[in-house]
């Protein structure tokens, strides 16, 4: 074997393992994000522990206690819900305090 077709073999093994790294962690991240998705979606209500469930209200997606203790939501839901009771309002969002 000459040292040009060497020198390509190495290259060629070397691009090889490289993509099956690149598969194996594209696999792990999958694996990963299942699992933060399967974490997120049994999260547990603070008050009674009850499971979040995924709900609906006004347009607003949301993650409420099934026993009414609360709803939780992501950063664009609230913004979203905050902008169309401001729309409904007409003027600035009073807020009060939950407890």
């Amino acid at each position: 074997m000459t040292g040009d077709n060497k020198d390509r073999l190495g290259s060629k093994l070397h691009d090889v393992e490289a993509a099956r790294e690149d598969q194996w962690a594209r696999q792990r991240d999958a694996d990963l994000l299942e699992k933060m998705r399967e974490r997120l979606s049994k999260t547990a209500c603070p008050h009674c522990k009850e499971f979040l469930v995924a709900k609906t209200e006004a347009g607003v997606a949301m993650h409420a206690c099934p026993a009414g203790h609360g709803a939780w939501l992501d950063a664009a839901a609230l913004k979203a819900a905050l902008k169309e009771q401001k729309k409904m309002a007409g003027g600035p969002i009073h807020r009060t305090a939950v407890r």
